[in-house]
């Protein structure tokens, strides 16, 4: 990476001319892969092909409790712009599969759950799929008694509480809302101070709190992260690459202009160029973006890792409609093919793999870290952001779930339900529409550049 007063506007690459080619190309830090092999495999191989699948019904239906209050702190900034409302989807919307399959199996049950109990568990099992066997039935009640919240990155909704409700997410798109100030800047602030492992005394760049460092311009910053184990490096990463890609988004779904009570929404450079330009934030924007292509490939891995457990038969991604089920699975392992045909994956392999004792340590405080960010995703005040930025996280918390699942995840039977390794249907729709936000968001910033280059 060019040092900060030498970013230029020269050269020709993915994203040359809309950031400095010399910050966002290459090969990216903390593994062995390049922007342009990327790019290139997200255009052609997995974009048009992801975009299908979150049009599917057992994809499109997310259920989300957006009432839980912030365990933080008083909320004081919610909405009441008309944008950021989401429209919940009326019940007789929801596939009947979908329906009957929403109780949670990841959900503490008491250990002395009565037969009573047990009987309407199994009938409700018995509606989802008339094929299973007694004893898998037996298994999935006893999986109900079962507490695996020690493998959870994130903090799950009780998809059984009154207050979840499904949501309907290609109605209710993520975009600019007008959504922002003190309360949004709060919720960042709170996850980037308290939750990446930083001292008070190291101060992020462009942070408005920091005192004045003169050309320091964040290398400061940048020399500490350097000085952290990989594992801490590759959490703040995440993290900013989340952001990024929830600002692209933003940038690419603004709200233009409203004529006669319709809104216009699309790409609007400028307030691209404000967050990113690296001119505007002083070479923090090309790192920022660095960081979405980094938090692409975890996410990449997480899925090729998680392969085997779809491609068993006992899988089903079950609406109720036998042929959209069977063409939908048919299209997601179509994605895991892909995805592991990718050449250069990150290799989880290097992480946490120290002594034993110590990195299993720092493997749950790594797990704590990221769980207390998915509950400050109940302080956002805006339902819509709340909404997405719920499931990105949630998405993200499954990948990392996932890679550090490997073991389980080889042992898994062909036609039996397993204790050592099992996604809700609610992990599932989070992981893969968390990862169609970040294709879409490697997708918006090349269209970007184009927008860029024209404009000059």
């Amino acid at each position: 990476v060019a040092p900060p007063g030498e970013l230029k506007y020269e050269g020709r690459g993915p994203v040359s001319d809309l950031v400095a080619p010399s910050a966002v190309t290459g090969v990216l830090d903390d593994c062995l892969c390049d922007i342009d092999s990327i790019d290139n495999f997200n255009t052609f191989k997995i974009f048009p092909k992801i975009k299908k699948l979150q049009e599917r019904d057992y994809f499109r239906y997310y259920k989300v409790n957006l009432k839980r209050p912030c365990p933080f702190w008083a909320e004081d900034g919610h909405c009441s712009i008309k944008d950021c409302h989401v429209e919940p989807c009326p019940e007789s919307k929801i596939p009947v599969g979908i329906k009957a399959g929403n109780s949670n199996k990841y959900s503490k049950v008491a250990n002395n759950t009565k037969e009573l109990e047990d009987c309407e568990q199994a009938s409700k099992l018995g509606a989802i799929n008339s094929t299973l066997s007694n004893q898998s039935k037996e298994a999935f009640i006893d999986w109900a008694r079962y507490d695996d919240s020690q493998d959870h990155f994130c903090e799950l909704d009780d998809e059984r509480s009154p207050a979840a409700q499904y949501v309907d997410l290609l109605l209710n798109p993520e975009r600019y809302t007008g959504y922002k100030g003190s309360s949004a800047w709060r919720v960042w602030n709170s996850i980037y101070e308290e939750n990446c492992f930083k001292p008070r005394s190291v101060y992020r760049p462009l942070n408005p709190l920091a005192p004045s460092r003169g050309e320091d311009d964040g290398e400061s910053f940048y020399t500490w992260l350097e000085g952290l184990c990989l594992e801490k490096r590759v959490f703040y990463k995440l993290i900013s690459g989340l952001h990024a890609s929830i600002n692209l988004h933003l940038c690419a779904n603004y709200l233009l202009e409203e004529t006669w009570g319709k809104p216009s929404w699309g790409p609007n450079i400028k307030e691209f160029k404000r967050r990113f330009d690296p001119v505007e934030t002083k070479g923090e924007g090309p790192r920022r973006l660095k960081n979405l292509y980094f938090l692409y490939l975890i996410e990449l891995r997480a899925l090729s890792k998680v392969a085997p457990y779809f491609e068993r038969s006992i899988v089903d991604l079950y609406t109720g409609n036998v042929q959209e089920d069977a063409d939908t699975k048919t299209l997601l392992l179509n994605i895991f093919q892909d995805t592991k045909s990718f050449p250069m994956h990150f290799d989880e392999k290097s992480m946490f793999a120290g002594d034993k004792k110590g990195a299993k340590s720092l493997k749950e405080e790594f797990r704590l870290h990221f769980k207390n960010i998915s509950r400050i995703m109940d302080c956002v005040g805006c339902d819509k952001c709340r909404l997405w930025g719920k499931l990105q996280t949630q998405g993200l918390g499954t990948a990392l779930k996932i890679l550090f699942s490997e073991k389980e995840i080889q042992k898994l039977p062909e036609n039996s339900p397993s204790k050592g390794f099992q996604l809700t249907r609610q992990e599932i729709v989070a992981l893969l529409n968390a990862f169609g936000r970040l294709s879409t968001s490697i997708r918006e910033l090349q269209n970007f550049k184009v927008l860029l280059q024209h404009s000059r």
